[in-house]
């Protein structure tokens, strides 16, 4: 089918998967159990064609592409790449000298035109991948008011700010302009700053298809389309809307897609809207998590929150992972009163608490973060030594995606979960998915196994947290039913203070 009519089709109809999916509040879900041998047979007897062969086990979309994995050793200069001056020099004062493997191999592709389709692991350097060849191909050609000329869409706020401030730099050396619309952010300046004219806007879907509905954005004008971290965009339930945002952007437009899967419904927007990508990977998915550390502590119930205190209070940016967001505000609570200051960062949170929040953790000040599964792909901080799971993640992927806040851009990190009794066998699945061999011990509180593998320590125990603020103090009944008492027209309010006035003494008859 020509790349013109793919792009051109209508949005099919969403399907359960496509739902967005919501933090939980409550208690942990566990994974279904495992039938045994026994019972699986039973069921087999009892279905239709079950004595055929065993099926095939489920490819990869990306097994069906010619992908090149990207070179890791006498990679070209970011000259050599084809970039213009401007934007070397830019790399060069920010201190970035040398491009990252995929970034070698994705940029030449781009600046050249092609659809680019990449796979590669988190921190590997992705952002520079795809921004370095939009902002060169679109110098010079400045934006009319509300039509943007190249596109960004990413799943989650914290992503769409840190690829904005990662690109308006360098934008700002080719007179380029870069802009951010995002949920949790103020609407009205957004609006204000598409009607001055944007060249290259990094959106969420839904915030840009509120703007879109207001009138205040139109994206026919769009060349170049940027998808960052697709899957997880599928496993928020956004691919409808991105379908939608696609369809609007001018047809033979340039589509440059990352993602770490390429099932279902990614599947379906590579065949849909890229015209004979070019496959990049930095390398094998299954070896991915190669430069990372893998440990399961088994550890009873009751000294759970001591051993991930003791870990949490260690030396280096670590990161804790829960399940839902009352458990990450109850854990960093709790952690600051023993002496372990913590900073939370979840989907309850306003967007200035997750700034302000990522923005401590980055500069150091507060060295350890608590966050949820909806906030996992959003932290992008280097130097993160250590990631604690304190709960265990739904499945595999969530596993990796937690996992993959360390190990980045080619260091090394250390991997923890804390498994008690109740969920050893949903961890034993989720590994064997995962195609992982952790290393397992028992351990307890003030254990020196766990303080040689991870640098754990003990917590001063001196509260770190702010001081209460005193309540003002409350007035008495008698003084609020005198201030809420109706006036009677024309009689003078009664005074609740000081002195009361003589009563008026009555003449007689």
């Amino acid at each position: 089918m020509p790349s013109s009519t793919r792009r051109g089709a209508a949005a099919r109809r969403p399907h359960a998967a496509d739902r967005p999916a919501t933090e939980s509040s409550g208690s942990p879900q566990r994974a279904p159990q495992q039938r045994g041998p026994q019972q699986r047979r039973r069921g087999q007897q009892g279905r239709r064609g079950s004595r055929g062969p065993a099926a095939a086990p489920a490819r990869s979309g990306w097994d069906a592409l010619d992908i090149r994995v990207a070179p890791t050793e006498n990679l070209p200069t970011f000259a050599d790449l084809g970039l213009p001056r401007p934007l070397v020099r830019a790399l060069e004062r920010a201190g970035i000298a040398a491009p990252f493997p995929i970034q070698a191999a994705t940029i030449p592709d781009a600046l050249a035109g092609r659809d680019v389709l990449g796979r590669a692991a988190t921190g590997s350097g992705k952002t520079l991948g795809f921004g370095l060849p939009l902002l060169a191909r679109l110098a010079g050609q400045p934006a009319a008011p509300r039509r943007p000329r190249g596109l960004v869409l990413v799943p989650t706020r914290e992503l769409a700010m840190q690829v904005a401030d990662a690109l308006t730099p360098l934008a700002s050396s080719l007179g380029t302009s870069v802009r951010l619309v995002a949920g949790g952010l103020p609407i009205g300046k957004q609006i204000a700053s598409l009607e001055r004219g944007v060249d290259v806007l990094v959106a969420t879907p839904g915030r840009l298809e509120d703007l879109i509905e207001r009138r205040a954005c139109d994206l026919a004008d769009v060349e170049i389309c940027v998808l960052d971290e697709a899957d997880h965009m599928a496993d928020l339930g956004f691919l409808p809307v991105v379908r939608r945002l696609l369809d609007q952007t001018a047809a033979g437009g340039q589509r440059l897609l990352f993602s770490a899967t390429l099932d279902g419904d990614v599947a379906l927007l590579v065949d849909r809207y890229l015209s004979d990508p070019a496959a990049h990977a930095v390398r094998p998915a299954e070896t991915s998590v190669d430069t990372m550390t893998h440990h399961v502590f088994r550890v009873a119930h009751e000294a759970k929150f001591e051993v991930a205190a003791e870990i949490l209070g260690r030396e280096g940016r670590t990161i804790g992972f829960v399940r839902t967001k009352h458990g990450a505000d109850r854990m960093a609570r709790n952690l600051g009163r023993i002496g372990v200051a913590a900073g939370v960062l979840h989907g309850g949170r306003t967007q200035a608490q997750r700034t302000k929040a990522l923005d401590a953790f980055k500069d150091g000040s507060v060295p350890v973060l608590i966050a949820t599964d909806v906030a996992a792909r959003g932290i992008h901080v280097d130097d993160v030594s250590l990631v604690l799971h304190v709960d265990p993640p739904n499945d595999h992927k969530d596993y990796l995606h937690r996992s993959g806040r360390t190990a980045r851009a080619g260091e090394s990190g250390t991997v923890v979960l804390l498994a008690t009794p109740e969920v050893e066998r949903d961890v034993r699945g989720l590994f064997t998915a995962a195609g992982l061999r952790p290393e397992q011990r028992d351990v307890a509180a003030n254990d020196p196994v766990v303080a040689d593998l991870t640098g754990a320590r003990a917590p001063s125990g001196v509260s770190v947290l702010p001081p209460k603020q005193p309540r003002p103090a409350k007035a008495s009944n008698q003084s609020k039913q005198a201030s809420n008492r109706p006036r009677r027209p024309g009689r003078p309010q009664q005074q609740t203070g000081g002195e009361r006035r003589p009563r008026r003494e009555r003449r007689p008859h």
